[in-house]
């Protein structure tokens, strides 16, 4: 005779939600969780965040064009596809899941739980920074495979610009998708993406870009892109090109509080 209990069995407390929330952390990590999965999941996030980066370095490691300075041409190839892979997970990526979970209400929803809009806004920004871990990794064994040999002094430096652009894309990226309809941030996260991909200095270096590198040093992709190039080509800190990435995240994060609607 069987002696596993049933659901008869179990006393009523054992079938009680807990009536205490979980702990502050546990609840960012379990959103940070989930919400990474689902970037990962998402076959046109990893389409922007993964293919087009792996396409566009294999493009640049076997072709000549375009010109993108005098060093070995996958040294400068690959810190800016990396910036383009942060750009993606950072500011694209979450302009248009964020715009839409705020259409369909699930912004709001969840700003009412015990995790809290904070805490929402937390766990998000860890999960970007997950995705962009598996992407650096990924991308960087591709690079490594094209003949990409980067300075590994210029790791720290490389880290510090990674972490200041993605709080610099994330606030942009909330400020898009909370202030214009979800069609529109879908259209408008992508055409700056385009934009920036061919004239914000991330993968062309500013310097090779004519009359449009002074703009391009100023943007933060191209900042980024500039402190990539800096710290895995040479070692070195770019700390304007970080200056500059603080600024952008100042103002990034002071708008989005300011306008950032959450239906």
């Amino acid at each position: 005779m069987s002696t596993t209990p049933t659901i008869d069995d179990l006393p009523a407390g054992r079938l009680a939600p807990d009536p205490a929330a979980a702990p502050a952390i546990a609840r960012v990590l379990a959103q940070a969780r989930f919400d990474a999965t689902v970037l990962l999941r998402n076959g046109e996030q990893l389409l922007l965040t993964l293919v087009l980066p792996a396409l566009l370095l294999v493009a640049l490691a076997v072709t000549s064009v375009p010109d993108l300075g005098r060093e070995r041409r996958i040294d400068l190839a690959t810190p800016g596809v990396l910036a383009l892979a942060v750009l993606s997970t950072a500011f694209t990526g979450q302009a248009i899941g964020t715009g839409f979970d705020r259409r369909y209400g699930v912004l709001r929803l969840l700003g009412t739980t015990p995790l809290g809009r904070r805490g929402l806004l937390a766990g998000r920004a860890l999960a970007v920074l997950a995705v962009e871990v598996v992407q650096i990794a990924v991308l960087g064994l591709l690079g490594a495979a094209l003949g990409w040999r980067p300075d590994v002094g210029g790791v720290l430096p490389a880290a510090l610009a990674v972490l200041v652009a993605t709080a610099a894309f994330v606030s942009l990226g909330l400020l898009l998708a909370g202030t214009l309809r979800s069609e529109a941030v879908l259209a408008a996260a992508n055409l700056v993406w385009v934009l920036l991909l061919a004239g914000g200095g991330v993968v062309v270096p500013p310097d090779r870009l004519h009359g449009l590198g002074t703009v391009a040093e100023l943007l933060p992709s191209g900042a980024l892109a500039d402190a990539l190039r800096a710290a895995l080509l040479h070692g070195e800190a770019r700390w304007g090109a970080i200056a500059v990435l603080l600024v952008w995240t100042a103002a990034g994060s002071a708008a989005a509080a300011r306008w950032f609607r959450w239906d």
